[in-house]
């Protein structure tokens, strides 16, 4: 099976239709792609691994019981977020496989519902992650692009892999998100070092580094479920920026020195190296082609503006 199917754009909005299943929602996308749609009168059910304890939730993947298709009959959209930290380090053996198992078995489970909905079946939009094209320095890589072949990359091809087994009659989406810019993101193992002043370089520091704010994180899965985008779609700032580009920004925000470089090789014996080569080190311009050619809008369109938008500035 081809890594993706043809994109298509367009289609009938889901504004005013009945529901939205979210699957992930105890995530920081999940949680604020939630609050979203119901601030907007969007009724939103949510798919959780234990009792359901309100109207609204669906209990599942707590037994072998596969995910009943009803549960999703009527729905305008399914969106599927589900998948352990990828910010949590270092990666044993053991949470590489959490990794796997967290993103694959909820997705192959949605697209076994959808599968058996056919021609009713609601758009299906699934996670996926930058991490798709691994480390290609000096490229630009918009949804086009190759995958890579680093340990991230084979993960992310699985995973969008499981979202197409939904079957060649469904509307499937997969969301290449990059880092999000927020202290419960990629900023959550910095913020600490910036704040007693040992944060610097990561690396050399000039390799390009995705990156996207919560806020547009957001707006973008919604754009995707207005639009009916379906094929991958790269959810990542517009501008090109470097590590050594968050790592000033949010310095500057904090008011502190940013001086104290780690070097690759004592951050590949503590985390390892495909956690060190997939999130410290890699070098890649993501593009978010899609979105823009369809319209969308960035509300935090470079790392400054995000890092603004996620911590507090220093008294």
């Amino acid at each position: 099976m081809p890594d993706r199917p043809p994109p298509v754009d367009g289609g009938p909005s889901p504004a005013g239709r009945r529901r939205v299943v979210v699957a992930g929602a105890s995530g920081l996308i999940g949680g604020a792609l939630v609050e979203s749609l119901r601030a907007e009168g969007v009724e939103v059910t949510t798919l959780v691994r234990r009792p359901a304890e309100a109207p609204h939730e669906v209990e599942w993947l707590t037994s072998d019981a596969p995910l009943d298709p009803a549960v999703l009959a009527g729905a305008a959209a399914v969106v599927g977020l589900n998948g352990a930290s990828i910010e949590r380090l270092p990666w044993t053996r053991s949470y590489k496989s959490t990794l796997l198992w967290s993103r694959i078995t909820p997705t192959r489970a949605i697209a076994r519902a959808v599968r058996e909905l056919g021609t009713d079946a609601p758009h299906f939009v699934s996670g996926s992650a930058v991490g798709y094209y691994g480390s290609e320095p000096g490229a630009r890589l918009t949804e086009d692009a190759p995958r890579g072949d680093t340990f991230l990359a084979d993960l992310c091809g699985e995973w969008e892999a499981a979202a197409y087994g939904a079957g060649d009659a469904a509307e499937v989406a997969v969301l290449r998100t990059a880092p999000v810019v927020h202290p419960e993101g990629v900023l959550k193992p910095i913020l600490l070092l910036t704040k007693f002043g040992v944060s610097g370089p990561i690396g050399r520091g000039t390799q390009a580094w995705p990156w996207i704010s919560l806020d547009d994180e957001v707006r973008g899965i919604r754009h995707v479920l207005d639009a009916r985008l379906t094929g991958p779609v790269n959810l990542s700032g517009p501008t090109r920026a470097t590590a050594n580009d968050l790592g000033f920004a949010l310095a500057r925000r904090m008011n502190r020195p940013f001086l104290l470089r780690a070097p690759e090789w004592g951050m590949k014996l503590v985390l390892g190296t495909d956690a060190t080569e997939a999130i410290c080190t890699s070098d890649a311009y993501v593009v978010p082609e899609r979105l823009q050619e369809s319209g969308f809008v960035f509300r935090h369109p470079t790392v400054e503006d995000a890092v603004a938008a996620a911590v507090p500035a220093a008294s």
